[in-house]
């Protein structure tokens, strides 16, 4: 029985080498058509599961199921998978055409029937006009072109991508971003791509699985990860939140009352399936674009706000927006994300004393 769907599921994974655990106890669904990106930092464990969804290394334990079928054991033939690999693995000597037609020659399709469906493939990428040039006369972008039309040829249920974009300066990894993202929708398969790189997989993906030390930390739409961050550690590597630590003091119907260091009665709202006790060590996020910034003066802040007295430690212009950094009496950073208009009629100076306010409904009870 074929089967043609690339939903894919991880069930009870583990990989061991020797006395460390690469891949520990991972649990995770991908829908058909998926566009998923695995992230974190060197050695959680991200590329060895790429790999073994591959057939490049088998699990320890658990099984792997691609359409329903557990390929454990299978080679990568069978699986109906193929790897875009981070170096791009180009054969130096061969055209472009020939190099994304090498798999249907391995296949033993005819010179014409491999051919018809390699130029097919390039005008998919719009690398048409490089067809006949080798590898070596190709810019980093284009390259990365023919090595995505080389994966996709052989028609597979899923592709995989590891760290595709890392070797692309900043402005083409953006183009490339959108090229990816086209791509996988003309094909219609499922993605798996692995990344260090948080704006690369909170834009591009359907799924973000946030990884550390061989565990996912969480798996859900780019946006439920980013705003709705389930723990300290994903708050903190995805960026873009302040993370503050405290004590309960009390709760109030559906908010708790926290008091931090130099800090008293911040008001954060109470999460499904949260409910800490008094005096618990607790740790709260805010967005950095959430938190607005006056001088002392102003007076003080409306109900339903929160507002911690700080000092500007920098100042950061970053176009859109300015990044202005904050004394959190503690090692962690606190930034606000000031709108450029909004930062120049008022500037702040460093050492300047500020009150950085936010709605009590914007703060975020972490795990």
């Amino acid at each position: 029985m074929t089967i043609e769907k690339g939903d894919i599921e991880l069930a009870g994974v583990f990989k061991r080498f020797g006395n460390f655990t690469a891949v520990d106890g991972v649990n995770l669904k991908v829908p058909d058509g998926a566009y998923c990106c695995f992230l974190g930092p060197s050695g959680c464990g991200k590329t060895t599961i790429l790999r073994m969804i591959a057939g490049h290394e088998d699990p320890t334990e658990g099984e792997i199921l691609i359409g329903g079928q557990n390929v454990v054991g299978m080679p990568p033939v069978q699986r109906r998978t193929a790897m875009m690999f981070q170096s791009y693995a180009l054969f130096p000597h061969l055209s472009v055409r020939d190099n994304v037609a090498f798999a249907l020659r391995v296949r033993g399709q005819s010179k014409q029937e491999r051919y018809r469906a390699a130029d097919s493939m390039l005008e998919r990428v719009h690398i048409t006009e490089l067809a006949d040039r080798l590898p070596g006369q190709l810019s980093g972008g284009q390259q990365q072109r023919v090595a995505l039309a080389r994966a996709a040829i052989t028609e597979p249920k899923v592709l995989l991508l590891d760290e595709p974009l890392s070797a692309l300066d900043e402005q083409l990894r953006i183009q490339m971003r959108t090229e990816l993202r086209r791509m996988q929708r003309d094909l219609g398969i499922t993605f798996i791509h692995v990344t260090h790189t948080q704006l690369e997989a909170i834009s591009l993906a359907d799924i973000v699985v946030v990884m550390e030390r061989g565990k996912i930390k969480q798996a859900a739409p780019a946006r439920d990860v980013y705003a709705q961050p389930k723990d300290r550690y994903v708050a903190e590597f995805l960026g873009g939140q302040n993370v503050l630590s405290g004590k309960v003091e009390r709760i109030n119907g559906e908010t708790v009352l926290i008091n931090a260091p130099d800090t008293e009665g911040i008001v954060v709202p109470l999460r499904d399936g949260m409910r800490p006790r008094d005096g618990a060590a607790v740790d709260i996020a805010v967005r950095r674009d959430d938190i607005r910034l006056r001088r002392p003066a102003a007076g003080a802040a409306a109900d339903g706000w929160n507002a911690v007295n700080t000092r500007v430690l920098a100042v950061e212009y970053q176009g859109m927006y300015v990044k202005v950094i904050l004394d959190s009496g503690s090692d962690r950073e606190f930034v606000a994300y000031v709108p450029e208009r909004e930062f120049f009629e008022t500037a702040f100076s460093i050492g300047e004393i500020v009150v950085a306010t936010w709605m009590a409904g914007q703060s975020l009870l972490l795990a």
